[in-house]
């Protein structure tokens, strides 16, 4: 089979890898490039700053689709021109029009990772994570008009191990890709007869993540619920220790015994570099290497943790 494929980052070299792996005729890629920058711009970065997946296509002397969006005539013209059979895709910004999905002679197939239906979305690896799952894993299934909805071909288990984090789990659920790629072309050989519709009443669904979410909250959060929280956003967002106007940042932490003294959100201990806050549960975790966030304001970071943070103030 002829197979196409659209994506970045790291799900993209997967993909490419497992398609190659399989021994089946990947006659070209489009990249996100093609979608955030103009012809010249796009022509700049190839030229002096390659992303990695273009650094590992042109490794590979893999064919460079040039187009503006998979929902372009020049996309489509070049699928038909390729006579590809399948586009798979992995990680993508745009929605496929219905155009674009029926261009290739059998499916777009799409890679998401998580066990379709459950944790559809744009970050299922920070959602399991917080949501303490203990196994998650990665679903191809046949691309419709609506995100993560159509019908299931493939699915491979995870295990979610108790010190994951974000980018771990994404590396994890990525090498399950590559490996996985040639159990779902065999699916085509065999004219879709593990095909299965997904139950939308066991659906849900998770927004992307934002800054609001990076805040720790320790009058709401267990000393648990914030090592979850700090895992899963790592590494697209650090967490903050809100203080009055101000937001530290901070660069490791540990969780220590608990301290029924002082309420939640408490400041107990501090250091030219450390904070020691309670949480929900009376746990105390100890932050170190606390900067605040505002550049402007480093300057003084020892000074302002020695005068302005006071103990037995809260975090909020």
């Amino acid at each position: 089979m002829k197979i196409v494929v659209v994506g970045y980052g790291e799900m993209f070299d997967s993909l490419v890898a497992g398609v190659m792996d399989s021994g089946h005729d990947l006659v070209g890629v489009f990249r996100h490039e093609n979608v955030l920058y103009n012809p010249v711009k796009r022509f700049l970065y190839d030229a002096c700053l390659p992303s990695d997946n273009r650094i590992f296509s042109r490794s590979l002397g893999l064919y460079d689709i040039k187009a503006k969006s998979v929902n372009s005539k020049k996309f489509r013209d070049e699928i038909k021109k390729l006579k590809a059979d399948i586009i798979l895709v992995g990680s993508w910004s745009e929605k496929f029009s219905k155009q674009t999905i029926e261009t290739p002679t059998i499916a777009c197939v799409n890679v998401h990772p998580s066990l379709l239906p459950k944790y559809r979305g744009p970050n299922p690896y920070t959602q399991v994570i917080l949501n303490n799952e203990k196994i998650t894993g990665i679903s191809f299934h046949v691309m419709d008009e609506k995100y993560d909805n159509g019908a299931i071909l493939h699915q491979m288990q995870t295990i979610i191990s108790p010190e994951e984090t974000g980018i771990s789990l994404k590396l994890k659920c990525c090498d399950i890709v590559r490996k996985e790629v040639s159990v779902l072309l065999k699916t085509f050989a065999n004219k879709f007869k593990n095909k299965s519709v997904q139950n939308n009443d066991d659906a849900t669904y998770y927004p992307q993540i934002s800054l609001m979410d990076s805040i720790l909250n320790f009058d709401n959060e267990t000393s648990e619920q914030i090592d979850r929280k700090i895992r899963a956003l790592t590494p697209w967002l650090n967490c903050h220790i809100p203080y009055k106007d101000e937001f530290f940042e901070f660069k490791s932490y540990k969780i220590m015994d608990k301290y029924e003294t002082a309420p939640s959100s408490s400041i107990i201990k501090k250091t030219n570099e450390d904070l020691y806050i309670v949480c929900k549960d009376f746990k105390v975790i100890k932050f170190s290497n606390v900067k605040l966030k505002r550049p402007v304001l480093r300057w003084f970071n020892k000074l302002y943790l020695k005068f302005f943070v006071r103990i037995n103030s809260k975090a909020i």
